[in-house]
C-alpha cells in the first residue's frame, strides 16, 4: 500500500514520462487483470498484466526512441492498470484478491527498483546493436525475482493451508513455475520486441498470451467439473441409506488435514480428495446395507470386497486409476505396505464410523485411542498421530 502511494504520488508530482507509453502498458495491465483466472489449487493468476507489467519495467526504447521512466512511475502504472482492471470484477460481485494482487505488484515493483537504474546503460549498449548485456540481466533478474514471487507464494499458501512451508515451495515450482517461465520470457519479449515494433508490439504479444490463457482456463474449467462429478458420485451412497449423511465429506476433509500434516504435494491431496471422496461407493453392490455404513465394523473380508467392488466402479471410468487403486487397498494391513493415501483413508473411514457428525472432543479423543490400539497392524503410526494434530487444529464448530 505504502509503496502504491509512493509511486502514485511521486507520478502526480513530477508527471509521466512519455505519456503515450505509460498509458498503453497500462492499458494493457488493466485488460489482463480483467482477464484474470482462478488456478489450479485456488490460485488467482493474471498472465497478460503480469507480462505487461514486466515488460514495461524492462523497457529500453519504443521505436528506438530511448524511454527514461522511473521505478516509482513503473509502481504508478502497473498499481493504476490493476485497479483499472478489478474494479468491472468489482462491480459484479467478483472482487480481487488482495493478496494475489499485492503480490503481482511486489514483483513487478522489486524488478523496477533493481532494473531501472541500469536502464540508460544498457540502452547506450543495446544503441551499438549489442543487445546480450541487456537481455543477460533481463533473464537473471527475471529468474529473481520469478524465485521470489514463489517464495513469496509458498509462505502464503503454508499459512492458508497448514502445509510445511517446504512442501508449499514445492508445490509452487510444480504448479506455478511453467507459466511464470511463460510470463517472465513474454515480458521480456514484449521489451525487446518494442524497439522495432512500437506500440504494436502490445496487441502482437497480447494475443497468443490470450489464447494460451484461455487453454488454461479450460484445463481449469474441466478440472472443477471433475471435482463436482466425484462429490455428486460420493452423495449416491449417503442418498441410498448406505452410510450416514455428510460422512464422504467428513472423511475427506480430515483426510486432506492429515496429508497435508504428512506433507503430501497437491497433486498426491487431489487424488486423495477422490478417493476419500469415493471410498464407500462400493457398499452400493450391497444387498443389505451395513447398519450406519460403518466398514469399520464389518467383517474385514466383507469390508476388502466393498473396496474391490468400489476400485471397480471407479476403473471403469478410464481416467482415475491411481485412485481406483488408492480405494482398492484402503483394507489392506499395514504390513502390506499399502500406498499413503489408503492408509489415511482407512484411519479416517474408522474415526468417523466412531465420531459421525458429533462435535463433542471427548468423544473424538476416545476415538482417537480406540484408533491406537490397532496402531501396527490396521492403522499407520505416523497417520494416527497426524489425524490426533488435525484434529486439534480444526474448528470444532465446524463438523468434521
Amino acid at each position: 500500500m505504502l509503496l502504491t502511494m509512493a509511486g502514485i504520488a511521486h507520478t502526480a508530482a513530477v508527471g509521466l514520462v512519455d505519456p503515450r507509453v505509460a498509458i498503453g502498458f497500462g492499458a494493457l495491465i488493466a485488460a489482463g487483470e480483467l482477464a484474470r483466472l482462478t488456478m489450479p489449487g485456488n490460485r488467482e493468476v493474471a498472465p497478460i498484466s503480469t507480462a505487461a507489467s514486466l515488460g514495461y519495467a524492462l523497457l529500453l526504447d519504443v521505436g528506438g526512441r530511448p524511454v527514461e521512466h522511473p521505478a516509482l512511475q513503473v509502481v504508478a502504472v502497473m498499481a493504476v492498470g490493476m485497479i483499472a482492471g478489478g474494479l468491472p470484477h468489482l462491480a459484479v460481485g467478483r472482487p480481487p484478491r488482495l493478496e494475489a494482487m499485492a503480490r503481482r505488484l511486489l514483483a513487478g515493483s522489486l524488478l523496477a527498483f533493481a532494473y531501472r537504474p541500469m536502464a540508460g546503460f544498457l540502452q547506450e549498449i543495446a544503441s551499438r546493436d549489442n543487445w546480450w548485456p541487456a537481455l543477460g540481466v533481463m533473464a537473471a533478474l527475471g529468474t529473481v525475482m520469478l524465485a521470489a514471487d514463489m517464495l513469496i507464494a509458498a509462505m502464503s499458501r503454508a499459512g492458508q493451508v497448514r502445509t510445511a512451508f517446504g512442501v508449499a515451495v514445492r508445490d509452487e515450482i510444480r504448479m506455478a513455475a511453467p507459466l511464470g517461465a511463460a510470463v517472465a520470457a513474454s515480458g521480456m519479449l514484449l521489451a525487446l520486441a518494442s524497439h522495432n515494433m512500437d506500440l504494436t508490439a502490445l496487441p502482437a504479444f497480447a494475443a497468443p498470451l490470450l489464447v494460451t490463457q484461455i487453454a488454461f482456463r479450460k484445463y481449469a474449467g474441466i478440472r472443477a467439473t471433475y471435482l463436482q462429478t466425484v462429490r455428486a458420485l460420493s452423495r449416491v451412497t449417503e442418498v441410498g441409506g448406505y452410510v450416514e449423511p455428510g460422512h464422504s465429506r467428513r472423511v475427506s476433509r480430515l483426510s486432506l488435514a492429515i496429508g497435508r500434516e504428512l506433507g503430501m504435494s497437491e497433486p498426491q491431496l487431489l487424488e486423495l480428495e477422490y478417493a476419500a471422496l469415493m471410498h464407500d461407493i462400493g457398499q452400493l453392490s450391497l444387498r443389505d446395507p451395513i447398519p450406519g455404513g460403518a466398514t469399520v465394523l464389518a467383517d474385514p473380508a466383507q469390508a476388502g470386497r466393498i473396496a474391490e467392488l468400489g476400485a471397480e466402479v471407479i476403473r471403469k471410468a478410464g481416467v482415475l486409476h491411481g485412485v481406483a487403486e488408492i480405494v482398492r487397498r484402503q483394507c489392506d494391513p499395514v504390513a502390506d505396505s499399502p500406498p499413503l493415501a489408503s492408509q489415511i483413508i482407512r484411519a479416517t473411514n474408522a474415526y468417523d464410523d466412531l465420531v459421525g457428525g458429533s462435535a463433542d472432543r471427548d468423544r473424538a479423543a476416545a476415538a482417537i485411542e480406540r484408533l491406537r490400539l490397532g496402531v501396527g497392524r490396521e492403522y499407520d503410526p505416523a497417520v494416527v498421530e497426524a489425524m490426533a494434530r488435525a484434529i486439534d487444529r480444526l474448528d470444532p464448530a465446524v463438523q468434521l
